[in-house]
């Protein structure tokens, strides 16, 4: 069994996500975030400022924006409009029930108008398991978001308006195979909700905040560590997402993915924060930052924001 994570280095970047605040309507028990209604953390106008300036001195295909529930951020649709007249694509890691909240009515819409695309989390296609994660009620009002979703147009064609779901295990256990789930997905959905999606990403369960203090209660914290690093794969290192992704924090601080940020853990040549990508020109070339949590995203047939990477 593998005792320390390998050292692994940045590439150009592609990919640029932003958590742009804490706060969410719901507090999972699997988040590693820690997100929930009291949380107030958000990006300031000024760091949101900078957002497209980076893109386009960096040329970056791709911009992630998560949360917490992001479109609870005043600024999220500025934002998004911001960057029309780029040639970008436009990520919203959503919740799904934050579209039957008071102020949020328009947000399916408002999406669409913009061809943003969805990346929703679904741990389930059976009720009891969704609410045993993510809390009473969310299973129908999930349901109901993806139905609203598809008359919109989402999730019906290949190359039309995208809706992508994310699975991640109840249990501290690694993810079934990602393309027979995503057909077990498909079928289920389709059968009993008539719902339509375009691709499934299981995702591992990080070891990290609130889902690592959930695991040491329950005495399971240490076992999974072993899960992670009894089931290492050498090949997915060539495709981690943290080699071609910078994350930034709501205060504009930079790191290497979304767990390194939430653990405040940072390497020491590369940019610190969005003035620092403006103010220099940078080569992302250095070593990424790693720790054990790392074996997530590369154990069995590995793991990042866009599904398996084997």
């Amino acid at each position: 069994m593998i005792s320390s994570f390998p050292s692994i280095f940045k590439e150009k970047i592609e990919t640029l996500q932003i958590n742009i605040g804490y706060k969410c309507n719901q507090a999972c028990k699997h988040c590693h975030v820690n997100s929930s209604p009291l949380r107030t953390e958000k990006m300031s106008n000024e760091i949101i400022s900078l957002i497209p300036k980076v893109i386009e001195k960096y040329k970056i295909k791709t911009l992630d924006i998560t949360g917490g529930a992001p479109e609870m951020h005043p600024e999220f649709r500025n934002l998004i409009n911001s960057l029309s007249d780029k040639n970008i694509d436009i990520i919203d890691r959503c919740n799904l029930t934050i579209f039957f909240e008071e102020g949020y009515e328009d947000l399916p819409q408002f999406l669409a108008k913009n061809r943003v695309q969805i990346v929703a989390s679904l741990p389930c296609y059976e009720k009891e398991n969704v609410e045993l994660q993510r809390g009473y009620g969310v299973f129908d009002k999930s349901i109901n978001a993806l139905k609203l979703l598809n008359n919109l147009g989402y999730g019906k064609r290949k190359d039309g308006l995208q809706l992508n779901l994310v699975y991640n295990p109840v249990n501290p256990i690694l993810p079934p195979s990602q393309e027979i789930l995503e057909a077990d997905y498909k079928r289920i959905l389709s059968k009993k909700y008539n719902i339509s999606f375009n691709n499934l990403y299981t995702i591992t369960n990080m070891p990290i905040n609130r889902y690592a203090n959930s695991l040491k209660r329950e005495n399971k914290l240490v076992p999974y560590y072993k899960l992670l690093k009894a089931n290492f794969n050498q090949n997915n290192l060539e495709n981690l997402m943290c080699k071609k992704t910078i994350s930034v924090n709501w205060q504009g601080h930079i790191y290497d993915c979304d767990f390194n940020q939430q653990l405040n853990l940072n390497g020491n040549n590369g940019p610190k924060t969005l003035f620092d990508l403006m103010n220099k020109s940078f080569k992302f070339d250095y070593e990424v930052a790693v720790k054990d949590h790392c074996f997530a995203c590369t154990a069995g047939a590995g793991s990042s924001c866009g599904g398996t990477l084997s």
